[in-house]
């Protein structure tokens, strides 16, 4: 019988398993683990970055949860279970929250569905932020988020993965409910790194992958008209330097 896995191509990196290798994971293959390698070389504080990325997720969901009362989650992007997972971050506050994770890779979906196959509130499908009505539908169908309510709409480390995510973002909010947040991390770049960015994305497209770092200011666009939270709030003042030389991140609320 035909599964999801056999369509794998274990012979070419996937960003989600790169990630995970770089968190510490064993969901990856010798071609991540190589790519994860010369992404290190090239730039040995991506390992820093990926966990302050996820510092940065974990913070902004206990906040959502937390001080503004939001119970339903969708994570775009979502990449592999590990640790401090969204929906253990949520639960830990809100135990009535809800959490659909999304991404477009085979394996993440096969773990995650294995993962969370006791848990009746939270749901793993696969789909595209390139796709957003496709993602509203299946999201939908779960039975898990109704749209008419708030959401916090997580897009962690996937949009610098999207050659133009404008129109597909623009959408998603679009489907937003007043009250909902939208949380976004996403590799930047200043003029300064130019040259050590150009060097990255040659390293990505050797693998097939697609990566644009952006400035802070095309970054800030991808939330349209929606209010911005202080940052602060999500990382720690001694790291707040060293996390906007690797990338940028940012929480905005819909009204």
């Amino acid at each position: 019988m035909t599964t999801a896995l056999d369509a794998i191509d274990v012979r070419t990196p996937n960003p989600a398993r790169v990630y995970d290798y770089m968190l510490g994971g064993k969901d990856n293959f010798a071609a991540d683990r190589e790519a994860a390698e010369q992404v290190a070389r090239l730039f040995p504080e991506s390992s820093d970055g990926v966990r302050y990325n996820r510092l940065f997720l974990g913070n902004a969901v206990r906040h959502l949860a937390g001080e503004c009362g939001i119970r339903q989650f969708v994570d775009i992007g979502a990449g592999l279970p590990t640790q401090d997972n969204v929906h253990q971050v949520a639960h830990a506050v809100a135990r009535d929250a809800r959490v659909v994770y999304v991404d477009n890779d085979p394996v993440v979906c096969v773990h995650g569905r294995a993962l969370l196959a006791n848990t009746d509130t939270v749901a793993m499908i696969d789909g595209d932020v390139r796709r957003p009505g496709d993602i509203r539908d299946k999201v939908a169908g779960t039975g898990l988020i109704d749209w008419n309510r708030p959401v916090g709409l997580l897009m962690v480390a996937v949009l610098h993965f999207v050659e133009d995510p404008g129109e597909h973002v623009a959408m998603l909010r679009d489907l937003l409910a007043p009250g909902s947040h939208l949380v976004i991390t996403h590799l930047s770049t200043t003029p300064e790194r130019a040259a050590d960015m150009a060097r990255l994305r040659e390293l990505y497209a050797r693998s097939g992958i697609t990566l644009v770092p952006r400035g802070v200011a095309e970054i800030e666009r991808l939330f349209g008209d929606f209010e911005p939270l202080d940052q602060r709030r999500f990382i720690f003042p001694d790291l707040a330097e060293r996390i906007a030389r690797l990338g940028w991140g940012g929480v905005a609320r819909k009204h």
